[in-house]
């Protein structure tokens, strides 16, 4: 339930922080690509003591750097780019003692059906011997994008209430449906799919 609320807190906070200019998307060419959203998404911001306010995305932000320049990875570090299909993933694995660790993130959009905006998706989740183990900074989050300002505004989840309780999500590569996975006690998951419906998705 603690971990529950630090989830929930971050994600009311970063609303918070962002609810009044948006995040400035910069691009090259009619349309923003997956890497235009993921370079403003990463963009360090900084509080009035002038600390950076979200530094835990130094691993996706270093890695993204890495991509961009040609670099190797770092040992652990993976990252994926699929522009055609406006997807990108960062995964960062680890052991320590018996135990593996991953730590996944997944950045997608949708062309939403009014042509005037775009729905971006982020999904983060820790997982500890292939079973999640939730994080404060790890859950669901979406962005709006407005193509006539250029700026995205974080948004709450459209169609669906997202939830935490034994509960990640994968985005889409191909296809555009969500993919809600429950996992049970013994590791084992079931799926359920939310279907995208041109501004939101069906239950």
């Amino acid at each position: 339930m603690k971990r529950l609320s630090l989830a929930i807190m971050f994600v009311m906070c970063t609303l918070a922080m962002t609810a009044q200019d948006g995040i400035q998307v910069k691009f090259q060419g009619a349309q923003p690509t997956i890497s235009d959203f993921l370079t403003a998404y990463l963009e360090p911001t900084y509080g009035e003591d002038g600390e950076c306010d979200n530094e835990y995305m130094n691993g996706i932000r270093n890695a993204w750097e890495r991509h961009r320049k040609g670099l190797k990875q770092l040992e652990g570090d993976s990252f994926t780019l699929d522009v055609r299909n406006g997807f990108a993933v960062y995964e960062y694995k680890y052991r320590e003692g018996d135990s593996e660790f991953l730590t996944r993130f997944e950045m997608c959009f949708w062309n939403e059906a009014d042509k005037k905006h775009k729905l971006i998706g982020c999904s983060r989740w820790s997982y500890e011997n292939d079973r999640p183990s939730l994080g404060q900074y790890d859950g669901l989050t979406f962005l709006r994008y407005d193509n006539a300002t250029k700026r995205m505004i974080y948004s709450e989840a459209p169609g669906f209430e997202v939830e935490y309780d034994n509960v990640t999500y994968s985005l889409p590569r191909t296809g555009k449906d969500l993919i809600l996975n429950k996992w049970n006690a013994n590791g084992q998951k079931t799926q359920k799919t939310l279907k995208w419906n041109g501004h939101g998705f069906d239950k």
